[in-house]
């Protein structure tokens, strides 16, 4: 038996749920869909044939129901990377954490996330309202240096951006996690293209937009864009991806992130339906999840 975790590690509610999903471990399944935007968890349950519990707290609302016989629970995590890290870690202490012993259990459980986003292109001929899906996560952030990470990173893909990005002065030293291909292959289609996606911590500054403050990297996403790794390009910017990729596979599980183009940054036009790109890519998601061997 390993020692008991502390309660300012392992930090519970007075109902014995975890401190910010205010979840008990049978509440999620071992697929789970996650979507930034709390009211678009409705977006998605609401196609469940069958919903058994809802809960929330501050940004964080959770549905878990069934699909064509499949359990699933759909998650908002809230913008960035930060709330990654709580939402993921939490996630994994319901499934591989014993709440009554604060201990971990021996028998571990392998979930499966799937990210359900919008995103902007950073490619001129990639449209908007299209679907993208990560094959890495190219994180700008700091979140994954926090960890003892260096196992589960595409080092080579990172040194090569690293080299070609010189931004180190800038205190930005990139991190490189791939999806996992098995996950992947249940989403893969001509619906959807693949692309390499960074993730910041923020949207404005972090993602090479000027309102009244000045950037520190005036071609930031040109700079991004112009990168190449094999045929693969840098194609997309958000605020969660890489962060998913990197908790999700310290922990054991696996994860992919599908993005629906809502902005092309190249171009600069917005999508005049992105609502209904962003529910086609539900349907999609929860269709290739229905035909799929989840449980």
């Amino acid at each position: 038996m390993g020692s008991s975790l502390g309660s300012s590690e392992l930090i519970l509610n007075p109902d014995g749920s975890i401190y910010h999903l205010n979840l008990l471990p049978d509440d999620i399944a071992t697929t789970i869909i996650t979507v930034g935007d709390p009211e678009r968890v409705r977006e998605v349950s609401k196609y469940f044939d069958s919903i058994e519990m809802k809960k929330s707290k501050r940004e964080f609302v959770t549905h878990t129901g069934y699909y064509s016989g499949k359990r699933i629970s759909v998650i908002s995590t809230g913008i960035g990377t930060d709330n990654i890290d709580i939402v993921f870690n939490e996630l994994d202490a319901l499934a591989n954490i014993d709440f009554q012993s604060r201990q971990i259990k021996s028998q571990k459980k392998q979930l499966s996330f799937i990210r359900v986003g919008t995103s902007g292109s950073l490619q001129p001929d990639i449209p908007v309202d299209s679907f993208l899906m990560s094959s890495t996560g190219i994180g700008l952030d700091n979140l994954l240096h926090f960890y003892d990470c260096g196992h589960i990173k595409n080092k080579e893909m990172e040194q090569a951006l690293a080299a070609y990005l010189n931004w180190s002065k800038y205190n930005i030293h990139p991190y490189a996690v791939d999806f996992d291909k098995d996950l992947a292959d249940i989403f893969t289609s001509n619906r959807i293209r693949l692309g390499l996606t960074a993730t910041n911590s923020g949207f404005y500054g972090p993602q090479g937009r000027v309102l009244r403050l000045n950037p520190a990297i005036a071609d930031f996403n040109e700079k991004l864009a112009g990168f190449s790794f094999g045929d693969l390009r840098i194609t997309n910017l958000e605020m969660e991806t890489a962060a998913i990729y990197g908790i999700a596979k310290l922990h054991g599980h696996r994860a992919v992130s599908l993005n629906a183009i809502l902005a092309n940054r190249a171009t600069g036009e917005f999508s005049k339906q992105g609502h209904k790109a962003v529910h086609e890519l539900i349907q999609y998601t929860l269709e290739r999840i229905a035909k799929s061997h989840l449980i």
